[in-house]
């Protein structure tokens, strides 16, 4: 329990807001890099955010760290297109059917 309030007491207006905005910049460009036309704000930022996680969790891997906005962005867009990649890899890609 404990442990639960000091990681809930640690998060800041600040810190939220610096992962929405690497979230939606890095998902944005992930999605338009990877062609998926984008998939709205809140879809671009949890893509963003969730590639942040994986990105960060390879670069970790890799012995590589970023710092800086740009380099969270970097990071978080790699781990993007991966997140899509394998979303479409998972899904048999995303091919719409016209009636």
């Amino acid at each position: 329990m404990t442990l639960g309030l000091f990681v809930l007491a640690d998060v800041s207006l600040t810190w939220v807001l610096w992962w929405l905005i690497v979230g939606l910049i890095a998902g944005f460009l992930a999605s338009v890099v990877m062609r998926g036309g984008g998939y709205g704000i809140v879809g671009d930022i949890i893509l963003g955010i969730v590639g942040a996680i994986i990105g960060g969790f390879l670069a970790g891997l890799l012995g590589l760290g970023a710092s800086g906005l740009i380099g969270t962005i970097l990071v978080a867009f790699i781990g993007a297109c991966i997140l899509i990649a394998l979303l479409r890899a998972v899904s048999g890609g995303f091919s719409r059917r016209r009636m």
